[in-house]
């Protein structure tokens, strides 16, 4: 991982420049996955009256152009470089977590595979012969990929299966993929 470390209207130390480096270090241990960082440490010359005059800022880039960033004031520099690493620290566990959760859904296959062995066109219902036996209601609303136009006795179809009010119904029917053995 590329890391930057940069001072504005303070000069560095090289206590700071050496707790940067060991912070950020730790943090590539826990999430091998950074690419760059960069630590600004600005000393805050407008606001003399006010306690908090030291900041720091933490940016991190991760894979897909992914930034986090951490900006943190306190009255030294090391308190500052503190809280914000624990900032960031925090953002990149969540991150981490989040990615974690992601589940990849892919696009479901039908199960079944039959015939269509009676059709009734005026009403758009019809009945596909199941593998293995049993007829299977379905609704011209079912189709995906098809007309109802299309189906004729003795077609090829693949589907899948709901509970209706009257019994077994295809929810979808689709043409079926080839099998390859």
């Amino acid at each position: 991982m590329k890391l930057e470390i940069e001072s504005r209207n303070v000069g560095m130390t090289p206590r700071w420049k050496s707790e940067i480096e060991s912070r950020m270090a730790d943090l590539q241990r826990r999430h091998e996955h950074l690419i760059h960082g960069r630590v600004t440490l600005t000393k805050n010359l407008h606001h003399k009256k006010l306690a908090n005059v030291a900041e720091a800022l933490i940016v991190v880039t991760l894979p897909g152009r992914q930034t986090m960033t951490a900006r943190k004031e306190d009255k030294t520099f090391e308190e500052a470089i503190r809280t914000a690493f624990n900032a960031i620290a925090i953002e990149l566990r969540k991150y981490r977590e989040k990615r974690g959760r992601t589940e990849v859904r892919a696009s479901p296959i039908p199960p079944f595979r039959g015939v269509v062995c009676k059709l009734f066109p005026k009403e758009g219902y019809g009945f596909i012969l199941k593998e293995g036996g049993g007829e299977v209601y379905f609704h011209k609303h079912a189709l995906q990929g098809l007309t109802f136009d299309e189906l004729n006795d003795g077609a090829d179809v693949a589907f899948n299966i709901e509970e209706g009010e009257k019994g077994p119904q295809a929810s979808t029917v689709h043409r079926p993929s080839p099998i390859i053995p």
